[in-house]
Parts: structure tokens; sequence; C-alpha cells
């Protein structure tokens, strides 16, 4: 693969390289005319930022190497919604993760590994989950009629999450039909 300057409109100096050259495409007669090597050039410069992004095109689907501008846009491929206050490293880690994490989502531990990548935290979560029974046909069962989850996230005293903003990550992460509580612990 040749890769040949393409001139500016001005034909002054190289701007982007261009990597199929449409004029090497071009029977061996064409190749040789002045016209025909103009005109290809033309159209060269303006093909070329297309080739460099579909050459580039898996850097694009990869949240380790996308531009800073595109986590938006990768973000919802997975199904999550960044929050713009995040550090984009943050972002990046967060889309990175977002498939595994769906697998457990629902989860407490899905809810749990999802809080940690998030805050940067220690997280630990005490639930109703689980099964109930009874000895007594038709009695009332033990427990609570309600599923609940008590979330506790231990963050360092400088670090910038807010407590609306983890209350936020855990309504978003956890079953609809269960309540929470957050418990944040700063030290």
């Amino acid at each position: 693969m040749t890769m040949s300057p393409v001139l500016s409109t001005n034909g002054s100096r190289p701007t982007l390289p261009v990597s199929h050259p449409i004029i090497e495409m071009l029977p061996g007669v064409f190749q040789e005319d002045d016209f025909a090597q103009r005109l290809t050039n033309g159209l060269d410069a303006v093909l070329a930022p297309i080739y460099m992004c579909l050459d580039g095109l898996e850097s694009y689907i990869d949240a380790r190497l996308c531009p800073d501008d595109f986590l938006p846009w990768l973000a919802s491929w997975v199904g999550v919604l960044l929050d713009e206050n995040w550090p984009q490293e943050k972002q990046r880690e967060f889309i990175q993760a977002a498939v595994p994490l769906f697998r457990w989502r629902g989860t407490s531990r899905g809810l749990r590994q999802e809080v940690e990548i998030l805050t940067g935290g220690v997280v630990e979560i005490a639930e109703t989950g689980g099964v109930t029974v009874s000895n007594r046909p038709a009695g009332t069962l033990p427990g609570e009629n309600y599923p609940r989850c008590t979330v506790r996230v231990t963050l360092p005293d400088d670090s910038p999450i807010s407590d609306r903003s983890i209350n936020l990550i855990i309504d978003a992460a956890k079953p609809a039909h269960v309540i929470h509580a957050v418990e944040i612990i700063r030290k």
C-alpha cells in the first residue's frame, strides 16, 4: 500500500495522506495523463478523511482509544448514560466494563461492581433478597413483603462524588421494584 500525499486546494503543501490513490486504480493509459492525475488528486483530497476514518475504525469502537467527543455515542451502543461531570478516564473505564457488568445486572454483585467502578470507593450491600417459606398452609410468610437493600459506600474525604450522584447511580443499576437506602462514609 503506497501513501501518496494529497495537495491542498491551492496545491502548495501536502495535507492528509491517501492510502488508496484513485490514479493507481485506473488503466495505465490514464495514469500517465496529466488531466486524470489532477482530477483524481482532487478526488483523493475529498476521500482522504473517509479512508483515514475507515482505516482506523477499530479505534472508534474501543473505549480506551476513541476520541473524547465520541464517548457518548459509544456509550449509547452499550446502553450507558454518561455523566458529563465524570472524568474522561472514568467514562472510558465504565464503557469498557459495561458489557461484562450487564451479565450481573439486577444482582447485588452487579450493583456493587458498578458503584465501585463509578465512585472508586468500597461498597457493601445488605439486602433482604432470598426465599421465605412457612410451615403452615395459607399462613403468612416470614420476613418482609418488600425487597430492600442498603448500600454502604466508603469514600475518601476528598472524593468529588456527590451523594446525589451515588443515589442516581444506584437507582439506575438496581431493579426498579427494590427500595434502597444509601449510607456514605467518608474517611
